[in-house]
């Protein structure tokens, strides 16, 4: 941080504040405190039978690969219309019945996955802006290898854990970055 958004000021340290118990960017001009939080991620596994809705990406990172349809929250937004607008713009599908499925913590990028399942409405959908192809899945028929992100790897591996059990849970979970350093 070069400057204070609040005054202007170049007058920023690091350092942790009065009352506080980790360091933050601080305006030494006004003394704002300038908190950076983690950004949440909301998507939504939608559901036809006994398949699954997957979005190819058209855009970075990982373009080509298939994903839970998610992606950030807005401001102001409910997190479940945010999963159900992202399937939308990704999908161009519409879900309905939303239910928390999975929670799933990137720490080290500093994002929170909140997916949902939720149910088609109808059998419609199609290719959003930021998809080459939207295509149901079986379980057998699920391109693992060509899945995107862990997220979405933890969302579908739960969802069919929960399935063979016959009872559906939250689950929580996170990507270790130090298996992958």
């Amino acid at each position: 941080m070069n400057f204070c958004s609040n005054c202007g000021s170049a007058e920023i340290k690091y350092k942790v504040p009065k009352g506080d118990n980790r360091p933050r960017w601080m305006c030494q001009n006004c003394t704002t405190i300038h908190y950076s939080n983690p950004n949440i991620v909301a998507g939504c596994l939608p559901l036809w039978e006994d398949k699954v809705l997957l979005c190819r990406r058209a855009i970075k990172p990982r373009k080509g690969y298939w994903n839970v349809p998610g992606g950030y929250l807005e401001n102001g937004e409910r997190v479940e219309d945010g999963a159900s607008r992202e399937v939308w713009e990704e999908a161009l599908a519409k879900v309905s019945n939303l239910r928390i499925h999975t929670i799933y913590s990137l720490p080290h990028i500093n994002q929170v996955y909140m997916h949902f399942l939720g149910d088609l409405e109808k059998l419609e959908y199609g290719v959003g802006e930021e998809s080459e192809e939207v295509a149901l899945f079986t379980q057998d028929e699920i391109p693992w290898n060509e899945i995107a992100f862990t997220s979405s790897i933890f969302t579908l591996k739960t969802y069919y854990h929960d399935l063979a059990k016959g009872a559906a849970e939250v689950h929580i979970g996170h990507f270790d970055h130090e298996k992958f350093l």
